[in-house]
């Protein structure tokens, strides 16, 4: 009876074995090939910082206060890690489905809450792997610490779920990877690149600035600015507040998909 009795699962309210053992497949799957999915994350981030100091330098001037890149630095860390937390939770789907063993993650007596969790469980690891490795090159490289690390880490530990969890919204809704493609470059990408991350929105015209403050992506990247250099355009309480409801009402979405069976069981 698919692990139940009576409506009652033999092994407990949880099946801890099997969403351990999901988190593990989860984050086998990227760390097995991390030439691909840490090391070219690593070298994108690395060759982002290089450009902008090649081309703008120390001409930029401060914003906020800061110098320039020490004021990049933190979203091109951020924007790194939703990425690939939005990566690997899609593609892990995507991938099952086109292959056809997508069944292998359904059969077993996993909830869609244990189902989600586990997927989740791969996507935050990988962003939290990819923050820690471009967290050090940034130490090195601009010479100071983490002024505010412990936002830093909640920042990126809500970023990564976020984007996880959008990224099991879309790979439940794709079909194929074309459409995974256009997800990923017609919504994440320019969420991303339109958030604050090489500009501070304090310069841009009211009506785009409010309409910034209207992206969750803005806060995490503003809110891991806070974390690595101590400034921000908003109040990273207020920060945590969006990001949290945002991330929340998407868990919803993810697990009635998952609940379902939506797109996945036919």
């Amino acid at each position: 009876m698919n692990g139940t009795e009576m409506g009652v699962r033999r092994f407990g309210a949880v099946n801890w074995l099997g969403l351990a053992t999901l988190a593990r497949r989860e984050i086998l799957r990227f760390s097995v090939v991390w030439t691909q999915t840490l090391l070219a994350p690593l070298v994108t981030a690395g060759l982002f910082l290089m450009i902008f100091t090649i081309a703008v330098g120390s001409r930029r001037g401060e914003v906020m206060g800061v110098p320039f890149l020490e004021f990049l630095a933190p979203g091109i860390l951020m924007m790194t890690v939703i990425q690939n937390s939005f990566a690997n939770t899609s593609s892990s789907l995507v991938i099952s489905k086109v292959q056809g063993n997508i069944v292998d993650t359904l059969m077993p007596p996993l909830s869609a809450l244990e189902m989600l969790l586990g997927y989740l469980a791969g996507g935050v690891a990988r962003g939290l792997v990819v923050a820690l490795a471009i967290l050090a090159g940034i130490v090195l490289v601009l010479g100071h610490g983490v002024v505010n690390p412990g936002w830093l880490l909640l920042f990126v530990l809500l970023g990564g779920t976020m984007l996880g969890v959008l990224g099991v919204i879309a790979g439940i809704i794709a079909g194929k990877f074309d459409q995974m493609a256009a997800i990923t470059n017609f919504i994440v990408t320019p969420l991303a690149f339109l958030s604050g991350t090489f500009y501070s929105v304090e310069a841009l015209p009211k009506g785009l600035a409010q309409v910034t403050h209207m992206n969750p992506i803005f806060y995490l990247i503003d809110g891991a600015r806070y974390g690595v250099i101590g400034v921000s355009d908003s109040a990273p309480g207020f920060g945590i507040v969006v990001v949290g409801g945002t991330t929340a009402a998407l868990c919803f979405v993810a697990w009635a998909m998952l609940k379902s069976g939506y797109r996945l069981k036919s």
